[in-house]
């Protein structure tokens, strides 16, 4: 059965399969001590330059926490979108190990702006309210939606005039800048973003993220702070390799660009089915969507889906490195017959 639930749902990409088999032949150091380590963390300073410090880590909830440990103290809070991950998706992880309070921020699309960071910031000095330190951003979105460059810096010009770091939760953000047409470091550390969680397991990986941080004043104790967050995997290399081999040969850059081109098949032909609204612009590999009620149980038990918001029928779907156009225009046939049952 083929999903279009989440990108989670998707198995190794077969490169990657290689580069863990070609990492498990003998011994190697633990902890990171090992060529593979050296490999990658090479690749991320020639994407973002020799300066930034790069941790590797299991998940996305790890990489969200210890970037935003990195930047906090635990009377400090947080500004982020109402539906951003670390609010909505990550239970209380960020709460209990940052002591953070989350001040969220409503918005249509997913994506905040300058603005409303502004206003959001209050009371700056008033030992009675928690002290705005970071703005926490996604990219892309939640609701698969993509930050310009211009956009993050305003928001980033924002935060600097406010003493405020900017923390960019990347778990898609190899989708995000094959839809900008841009390298990595363009929209991120040149853009003001302070500490990135760069996403891979989104992307063909089996399990691996990183944390990079651009201000190594900032990394100096994250090596304890991953320790602690139990986030050090001693075979490091399991995850090394995996990102070595993600960064070689544009991998990154053919997943990504493939789920993006799946996603924009499906949403163009779900637009031209009676009844489906598509509700957001499709900018990475993710489609909202608008589906009468009666077909979304009969539709979730071919092909499993997540409804997003219940009071208005609003699913996601999610498209994976290995979706093909067969699939998609599978799916979109199966929409149409439901539709067409009580038309």
């Amino acid at each position: 059965m083929k999903s279009f639930a989440s990108d989670n749902y998707s198995g190794v990409h077969p490169e990657i399969i290689d580069a863990l088999r070609a990492a498990n032949e003998g011994h190697a150091g633990s902890y990171g001590a090992d060529s593979y380590t050296a490999g990658a963390t090479k690749k991320f300073k020639t994407l973002f330059g020799d300066d930034a410090e790069v941790f590797f880590v299991y998940n996305g909830t790890g990489a969200n926490v210890l970037g935003l440990t990195a930047l906090t103290n635990s009377y400090n809070s947080i500004i982020c979108a109402e539906g951003a991950h670390i609010n909505v998706d990550e239970s209380t992880a960020p709460e209990k190990f940052l002591g953070c309070k989350l001040l969220t921020i409503a918005t249509a699309d997913g994506k905040i702006t300058a603005e409303q960071v502004r206003n959001r910031i209050q009371r700056i000095g008033d030992q009675h309210h928690p002290q705005a330190r970071v703005v926490a951003i996604s990219q892309a979105s939640e609701y698969g939606t993509v930050y310009t460059r211009d956009e993050i810096v305003a928001i980033s010009k924002v935060a600097r005039a406010n003493n405020l770091a900017l923390h960019m939760d990347g778990s898609r953000i190899a989708n995000a800048a094959v839809t900008l047409g841009t390298d990595f470091r363009a929209f991120t550390r040149d853009a003001g973003v302070d500490v990135l969680s760069f996403g891979g397991t989104k992307n063909g990986l089996m399990f691996g993220e990183a944390v990079i941080i651009f201000n190594s004043a900032l990394a100096s104790d994250m090596m304890y702070v991953r320790k602690q967050g139990m986030q050090l995997h001693s075979k490091m290399r399991f995850i090394s390799a995996q990102f070595e081999a993600l960064l070689s040969n544009d991998l990154w850059k053919r997943n990504a660009s493939h789920t993006n081109g799946m996603a924009k098949v499906l949403g163009e032909s779900l637009r031209s089915i009676p009844g489906i609204t598509i509700t957001q612009k499709i900018d990475a590999n993710g489609v909202f969507a608008i589906f009468p009620r009666h077909i979304i149980e009969p539709l979730q038990k071919e092909y499993p889906f997540y409804v997003w918001n219940e009071n208005l029928n609003e699913v996601r779907l999610m498209c994976s490195w290995d979706s093909t156009e067969d699939e998609v225009r599978a799916f979109v046939a199966r929409v149409r017959a439901l539709v067409g049952t009580r038309q």
